[in-house]
């Protein structure tokens, strides 16, 4: 999924409870959902900010040296702009794209 197109919010937002409960009636419940969502976003851009610092990474020898290279400070401004997971996953959820099952009630 592309996280840099959704329409999440980058700050606080206080949403409606009655809405986030609505699909399962248990507010635990969606709220468990909701974060086992936010770790998996969080891991997939986790993952994509390392591969893409990847590309601009200077290996060398000497700690004395550091060198601040654009590019990757670039991509970091760029992912921290970003919304955060759990923002993301709240819009996913408010919108219906996230799957969740009970397997007591099949």
């Amino acid at each position: 999924m592309d996280y840099k197109e959704t329409k999440a919010p980058v700050t606080t937002v206080t949403y409606d409870k009655d809405a986030i409960v609505a699909p399962t009636n248990n507010i635990y419940e969606s709220i468990s959902i909701i974060a086992k969502r936010a770790e998996q976003i969080n891991g997939d851009l986790k993952k994509e900010l390392i591969e893409k610092l990847d590309e601009f990474a200077t290996y060398n020898d000497s700690l004395e040296e550091v060198f601040e290279n654009k590019e990757q400070i670039e991509v970091s401004k760029f992912y921290e702009k970003l919304p955060k997971p759990t923002a993301i996953a709240v819009e996913e959820w408010l919108n219906g794209r996230i799957y969740h099952r009970t397997p007591e009630a099949e």
